[in-house]
């Protein structure tokens, strides 16, 4: 956890995501109007887009963002807005289905031809979803790599970036309404979620027992904890939806099992 100084306040990192947040609210917003005309989007589904836009903005951007070059906790903070709680919401703005919904035929052809693809299947593995996530976070913090990212600014961008997809991706698997390649079972899923729980407690632990060098250890003690129970929060999140995911699709399974009364004609 970084306890030096950085770059300007409006450096790579802050600039690119207010170039891709802008047009991606846009974008949305402009879809959500069109697909009113056919059927009324859901405004919760525009919420969740519209908060972890807002929430990748704040770990990216402004104060927030500038105070974690030089503090662990705001550090943490940001690290749980940017790679966990923004890619949940955003995720849960399902932005896939709105697209399908709204572009013309051709390109909503395309777009399903793309999600057939071989690259997406293996990535949207749950497993390989986890390494990518969790095993990302261990790479960042238990090698040089941070220190390296907030001395260039470009590393520090792609940082960022790996952050949010791997979120993404991570929720997209677990939780997502957007159609998938293919889809585990829930059973599968919870099982995933658990060890990518157990991977982020693990580190926040780790990172609190033997703070990095060169950072006043009470300072990364705060850091780490923040780390954890926000990363708890967000798995909890997760946990919940998992779960009711579950339920329901129990539901409807009995639903389909469960034999429906005939009709009753005038000889009964």
């Amino acid at each position: 956890m970084p306890e030096h100084g950085g770059h300007s306040d409006l450096d790579a990192t802050t600039l690119f995501a207010v170039l891709v947040a802008v047009p991606a609210v846009w974008a949305y917003l402009r879809a959500v109007r069109r697909s009113s005309g056919r059927r009324p989007w859901p405004w919760s589904l525009t919420w969740c887009w519209l908060a972890g836009t807002l929430a990748v903005l704040l770990g990216s951007a402004g104060p927030l963002a500038a105070a974690a070059h030089a503090d662990s906790r705001a550090h943490a903070a940001a690290h749980v807005l940017v790679g966990m709680l923004g890619p949940l919401l955003l995720c849960l703005g399902a932005p896939v289905t709105l697209a399908l919904r709204t572009l013309p035929v051709a390109a909503g052809r395309r777009v399903t031809a793309l999600l057939r693809r071989r690259p997406l299947r293996v990535l949207t593995e749950p497993s390989v979803a986890v390494l990518l996530n969790v095993g990302g976070l261990w790479l960042l913090y238990t090698t040089p790599l941070l220190r390296l990212a907030y001395e260039n600014a470009a590393l520090h961008l792609l940082v960022h970036v790996h952050l949010v997809l791997a979120g993404y991706l991570l929720a997209a698997v677990l939780v997502g309404r957007d159609p998938l390649p293919h889809r585990r079972s829930h059973l599968h899923r919870a099982a995933v979620l658990v060890a990518a729980l157990a991977g982020h407690g693990m580190l926040a632990k780790l990172l609190y027992a033997a703070p990095p060098a060169g950072i006043d250890p009470a300072t990364a003690q705060a850091g780490a904890m923040v780390m954890y129970y926000g990363g708890d929060a967000v798995d909890l999140a997760l946990a919940v939806l998992v779960c009711v995911r579950w339920y329901r699709s129990g539901q409807r399974q009995l639903d389909l099992e469960r034999p429906r009364a005939r009709p009753q004609g005038v000889l009964g």
